[in-house]
């Protein structure tokens, strides 16, 4: 039970074929539609709220019960622009802890060695898996996320986030669904990660979604 608890809790549905959202609505949330795409589904859930923080989480990911105390105390600092949390990566068989360290880890590495101007800047790669949050106003101010990128958005918001201040992963922990490593296998999937990532980097950005399959 989050604690305090929100001021507003938007699902956003992109055209899901299963019970979701009668599931969402049955817990007397508010639910939206919106192109398939998390880009598209993140730009509307934002344009839909009024709050001035936002939180982007996963429907697959857990918030810790003091989240939203983490959200205003981190943001209260003027030169944060973008924060997550940390996810582990959780599934039946307990947490993945090979693939959630190198989850931390690659926040770190991944502008040091393709972005070290940015790096430098304070910024950090954050993740749709970490939970990010941001000031609404930053994130309009911004142009939202690239609706062109079927995957990686997460990565360009925080990359253009970064002019407006610093990105950070803080002292906190969320639970996420490991569905994506238990459909392949953990040095599959971090590969997998190292070819999306390393591909965006360096422009290649055509077609990435063909290396990254979905899985539900």
């Amino acid at each position: 039970m989050l604690d305090p608890t929100p001021d507003e809790i938007i699902a956003v549905d992109g055209g899901s074929t299963d019970s979701s959202v009668a599931i969402v609505q049955a817990g007397g949330l508010r639910t939206i539609t919106a192109p398939r795409g998390r880009g598209a589904q993140i730009n509307a859930g934002v344009a839909a709220v009024s709050a001035p923080l936002v939180c982007v989480l996963h429907a697959h990911t857990l918030l810790p019960d003091d989240a939203m105390a983490v959200i205003a105390n981190t943001m209260a600092d003027p030169r944060m622009a973008l924060a997550s949390f940390l996810p582990l990566l959780s599934g039946p068989g307990g947490v993945r802890w090979g693939t959630s360290l190198h989850n931390w880890a690659k926040t770190y590495y991944g502008p040091l060695l393709f972005r070290p101007h940015l790096f430098l800047r304070g910024g950090r790669l954050l993740f749709g898996d970490h939970a990010m949050f941001f000031r609404r106003a930053d994130f309009l101010a911004a142009g939202g996320c690239d609706t062109s990128l079927p995957i990686m958005e997460d990565v360009d918001l925080c990359v253009r986030l970064n002019r407006f201040g610093l990105t950070r992963m803080v002292n906190g922990v969320v639970i996420t669904s490991d569905r994506r490593i238990a459909a392949r296998s953990a040095v599959r999937a971090n590969l997998i990660y190292l070819r999306v990532s390393a591909s965006w980097a360096v422009g290649l950005r055509r077609n990435l979604d063909r290396h990254y399959p979905d899985v539900r």
